[in-house]
This record gives structure tokens, sequence and C-alpha cells, in this order.
């Protein structure tokens, strides 16, 4: 579809503020076209859909540790995140958890950056991360714990180095920039890394952290999981190139990997970090690939995607592709499996336990850690509350 305007730029009635030969210098034509779709073969790519091998000299040296048993590793961690993403699902389904948000089909894109990580290293999430948080060895009851409303957050950020999960879309991109600043001016080998979806390049918190990093040379790591929706609005309508392009702009050193390619990702992640260790400014990475579930429990995918595409990217699974690769290389798939599925059984077997039998908060819990020291506004609040719930006690009492 095309829109073509064209004439000088002033409103009916309004007197003319220019010579007629200027008026003739300010008329325009515009035009407005749809934009084409995303061209998503244009990345580094190490394993082929087809679990081939591909030469790829901007990420090969960067996993060539990577034997076997290490493949094999990542297949199991890849595998047992999306049991768990399963779990939260059905879970979600059953009552048990208030919301969810999937990330099937992007096993691949946070296990890969996620074993990247250096401990020292602070990770700052946005809420689909659970495969980061799972490389980090957080608790999966302790990750669903948020979701069913029994905690405001499930971990100490500190113990783990990873923050709480970030529902305001992009604004942990700023968190990430700030804290990596703090490391610079400390002088520390870490560095922060922070996710995000394509949605949130369109933020601008996302430009402004960018800018700051940039500014500061900060060792930060920006990672846009390109999952080509965001939430019912396609990548298309995000940009009409390619989303690291936006970074080059501000400066940034740029990876636009194949999302679904473990090794890939981790290869990518690996040199990034490598990049922003060194004081070489602020990196970002694209890793294309794709949200084959819902947005969240809430959303009804099928109103607004083809399923032709998804059964274009069913073709491209991470998990599958990963395996014929092991294959290739003479693994025992038969003895893999059967690890995989006492590994995913055993860890969605204690993830239900935990979950079915949490206990409900303590209404006092609304009112810690609110302030670090007492406050008398949340105090009143805090009496305020009690009267109101007392009164139903009192109501009941009466009814007696």
């Amino acid at each position: 579809m095309r829109l073509r305007l064209a004439g000088a730029l002033r409103p009916t009635g309004m007197p003319r503020l220019f010579p007629q030969s200027m008026q003739r210098m300010l008329t325009v034509s515009l035009t407005f076209d749809s934009p084409a779709p995303e061209e998503t073969e244009n990345y580094l790519q190490v394993v082929a859909p087809d679990g081939t091998r591909r030469p790829c000299p901007e990420l090969d040296e960067w996993v060539k540790d990577l034997d076997v048993p290490a493949l094999e590793k990542l297949y199991i961690d890849m595998a047992c995140i999306r049991r768990l993403d399963m779990e939260g699902t059905a879970l979600q389904r059953q009552g048990e958890l208030g919301l969810w948000a999937p990330l099937l089909g992007q096993e691949a894109s946070q296990i890969g950056s996620g074993r990247a990580l250096e401990h020292d290293d602070f990770i700052f999430p946005s809420y689909r991360e659970h495969g980061v948080a799972y490389c980090r060895g957080i608790d999966p009851h302790d990750l669903l714990r948020m979701w069913r409303g029994a905690a405001p957050s499930g971990w100490n950020p500190y113990e783990v180095n990873m923050a709480n999960q970030q529902i305001v879309i992009g604004a942990q991109t700023l968190h990430a920039a700030g804290y990596a600043m703090g490391l610079k001016f400390d002088g520390s080998q870490a560095a922060a890394i922070a996710y995000f979806g394509d949605g949130a390049t369109s933020q601008g918190d996302v430009s402004e952290a960018m800018v700051f990093a940039a500014s500061y040379q900060a060792p930060v790591v920006f990672f846009c999981q390109n999952n080509h929706w965001a939430i019912s609005e396609p990548v298309s309508t995000q940009t009409t190139g390619y989303i690291a392009d936006r970074a080059a702009g501000f400066g940034l050193a740029t990876w636009r990997v194949d999302g679904n390619d473990v090794i890939a990702v981790m290869a990518a992640t690996r040199a990034a970090l490598a990049h922003v260790r060194t004081g070489s400014g602020p990196a970002f990475i694209e890793a294309v690939t794709y949200r084959m579930g819902a947005h969240t429990t809430a959303d009804d995918p099928t109103r607004y995607r083809d399923a032709l595409e998804l059964e274009e990217w069913a073709a491209k699974d991470p998990l599958d592709r990963i395996a014929a690769h092991l294959g290739g290389l003479g693994a025992d798939l038969e003895e893999l499996k059967q690890r995989t599925e006492k590994a995913t059984n055993d860890m969605a077997a204690g993830l239900r336990e935990a979950i079915t039998s949490m206990p409900d908060p303590e209404v006092e819990d609304l009112f810690t850690n609110v302030y670090s020291h007492p406050h008398p506004r949340l105090d009143e609040q805090r009496e305020n509350y009690a009267n109101y719930l007392s009164g139903f006690a009192q109501e009941a009492e009466a009814a007696k």
C-alpha cells in the first residue's frame, strides 16, 4: 500500500509566511510504504537447522572448547527450560499461577548467552528470561514464586548476580548501563548484560541507555532477543532494517546471530563480553529467534499470527538442531535421551510439588522492603490496612 501526500505544509486558512518562491521550496512529496518483511537469513550462524556445521570465522574461535559432553550439557539445559516452560503454562491453566510468560522457541538464545557469562557478571532481565535464571542456579520454584503472587520476587539479586524480573518494558537497560558505569569507576573486570525483546527497542529507555553506555564506554552488553513479535505487533513495524543497525548508530559494537543456534549465541556472547571487558565500550547482540508460544498466557496468538509462519520456524527448532549436530559427531543419542528425560522429569516433579505446597504470603509482607528504614507514612498505611481487614472479621462475627 502506498500513500502520497503532496502540497505546501500550511493549514487551511493560515496566512502565507514566506514568499511564493519559498512556498514552492517547502512543497513536499512523501511516500509511505508498508515495511518489507525482515530478511532473517543475514546473520552469523555456526550450526544450520539440519545440524550441519558451517564455517564462521567471526565466531568459530570463541567456541573451540565445546566438545561433545559440553554440547550435550547445552542440550539438556535447553530441554529442562522447555519443560519448565511447559509446566509454567500448565500450572497457570490449572489456577496455580496468576500469569506466565512462555519462552518456547527461545531456548538457544537464553542458554547460549547464560552459559557464556561469568559469575561476577550482573544480569538485568526482562520477564521472559527463565532460561538465564536457570543458568544462574535459581531454583525453578523460586522462579515461579512471583508468577504465583506469593512474593514480589523469588531470589536475592546479590546472591546470584541477577536482578529481579523487570515488567516495565526496557527499563532494565538503564539499570544495566548505570551498573556498568559503576563497574568501570570501580576498576572491575566484570560486565553487565541487559536482556530485552524487539519491541523494547522502540522504547526511549533503551536508546537513552545506549547513549549513556557509549558516552561512558561502560562494560555492558545489550542482548536483544528478536522473537519477531511485540505482543501482536510484528518486528516489521518496529524497524524496516536490522535492529542491530540501530545500536551501531550509537557507536556500539554489534553482532547479529542466529538465535536458534546455541553455539552461535554462546560464541557471540563470549566475543561481546571480551570486547566490553577490555574497555572498548558497550556491545549489542541481536539474536534472531522466534516466540513459538503466546506473549503471555493472557494472549491468543492465533488472532494475529499465520500458522505457516509457525511451521517455518518449527523447522528451525533449537533442540532438534543441536541433537542432529550431536548425532553427526557420533554422540549416543539414545543415552542422551534417557538422561534428558530423567533430568526434565525430576525437575518438573519437584517444581510442581513446591508450587502446589507454597504458602500464601502474609498480609504484613505487603509492607516489607518498601523502604530501607522505618517510614511514618508506611506505618500509617499499614495500620489503615490492618483496620480495613479487621472490619471483615467484625462483620463475620456479627453475622453469626
